[in-house]
């Protein structure tokens, strides 16, 4: 079982960023945008009629599924960014 991540919060102001803390905030940037593109594919924010919104349209369906995914990232995400943190924390002799 993958657990939630809970750590992918940015760490309290005037807390040290250090390797750790910047390998998770890639690791979320990574899970957000893997997870906008799903929502894409998925179909999320295509328009359903006879007259679609166009460019513009477009444009801005790219932005709510994006905001969409940082949200779903914020909750614990589906686990992605958590396992390539073990993954490269593991590699690096980080794990604790």
């Amino acid at each position: 079982m993958i657990d939630p991540i809970s750590t992918l919060r940015p760490p309290p102001s005037g807390a040290a960023a250090g390797p750790d803390a910047r390998l998770r905030a890639a690791a979320a940037a990574l899970e957000t945008q893997f997870l906008a593109e799903m929502l894409g594919h998925a179909g999320l924010g295509e328009s359903a009629g006879a007259a679609p919104g166009g460019i513009g349209e477009e444009q801005f369906a790219s932005l709510l599924r994006e905001a969409q995914a940082k949200a779903i990232v914020a909750q614990g995400g589906i686990g992605l960014a958590e396992r390539i943190v073990r993954s490269l924390a593991a590699r690096a002799g980080m794990e604790g």
